[in-house]
């Protein structure tokens, strides 16, 4: 396994201890904070203290994953009081997959899935336009419960990188973020040896990262902190797997290259322990317009 360099070690620890909350005055004014986080059911989050958490970060967008809700259990009046606007993609099957957006900005649009009802009907997309950029929330299948979900899994890739493609075609200035449930290399895991031929670390699976990589979108943890081990962002409930901090990169930002100038940071808070998976983000230097 790579090894952290001691640099990288001090640089991330300085910036993101995390042991206070970051509320929102006490980020530059020029920075915006988006969030990604897969809370394994937003009732379940909802109990363990999410609004207090969501006041206290006050990220500009949140992105959530595997909402497991066909609406949200959280009064829309008092998320609208915290300035956010709100769009939940529940899906067709009640308590399953499903994915949600919350902006202090309004996106100029907002649209569910990639046009495939296949996929679009688990509620696992949402695409948003803001003034500055795209930004796509995704929630990738598990494919470990048999042959035919990672066979799924593996078309959900194929057709979300075509997506991609189209927009990046389009000259969109992407942001790509979600729980892709794939590690990418063997740093991105705490064991990589004994799972080569497990759903999450399979070659395919690691080799379509590779190619969303090519079509010019930028891993932004990996962008800042190529060396940093031992950062992850899942962990099994049911192996003590936390606690030994034996987990799994499986929640992603990307940027495109026509964003690079503008990201500050990427981050993980690995601290937030209300799901299997902790919180991910960016922050970007805010443009007028």
């Amino acid at each position: 396994m790579q090894n952290s360099t001691l640099s990288e070690q001090k640089q991330y620890s300085n910036l993101y201890l995390w042991n206070t909350p970051m509320q929102r005055e006490h980020r530059p004014s020029h920075n915006l904070c988006l969030i990604s986080w897969n809370i394994n059911g937003i009732r379940s989050v909802y109990r363990k203290g999410f609004l207090q958490w969501l006041e206290a970060v006050a990220p500009d967008i949140l992105c959530l994953q595997e909402i497991r809700a066909a609406s949200s259990p959280i009064d829309d009046g008092y998320l609208q009081s915290l300035g956010y606007y709100t769009y939940w993609n529940g899906g067709a099957k009640a308590g399953y997959s499903g994915t949600a957006l919350l902006s202090l900005a309004k996106p100029l649009a907002v649209n569910f899935g990639l046009g495939d009802n296949k996929f679009d009907r688990e509620g696992r997309t949402i695409i948003a336009e803001f003034p500055n950029f795209t930004l796509i929330n995704c929630y990738f299948p598990n494919g470990n419960r048999n042959p035919d979900r990672l066979s799924f899994k593996l078309d959900f890739y194929l057709a979300f990188l075509s997506k991609c493609a189209e927009l990046l075609a389009c000259n969109h200035r992407l942001i790509v973020c979600g729980d892709l449930n794939t590690a990418h290399k063997d740093i991105d895991l705490a064991h990589p040896e004994s799972h080569r031929k497990k759903s999450g670390f399979l070659l395919e699976e690691r080799l379509w990262i590779d190619k969303i990589t090519e079509a010019g979108l930028i891993d932004t943890f990996r962008y800042y902190y190529p060396g940093l081990s031992g950062k992850y962002t899942y962990w099994s409930n049911t192996t003590n797997s936390r606690e030994r901090n034996s987990g799994w990169r499986f929640d992603y930002f990307f940027i495109a290259q026509n964003l690079v100038e503008q990201m500050v940071d990427a981050f993980i808070l690995s601290e937030v322990a209300y799901s299997d998976h902790c919180p991910v983000g960016i922050q970007l230097k805010a443009t007028d317009g």
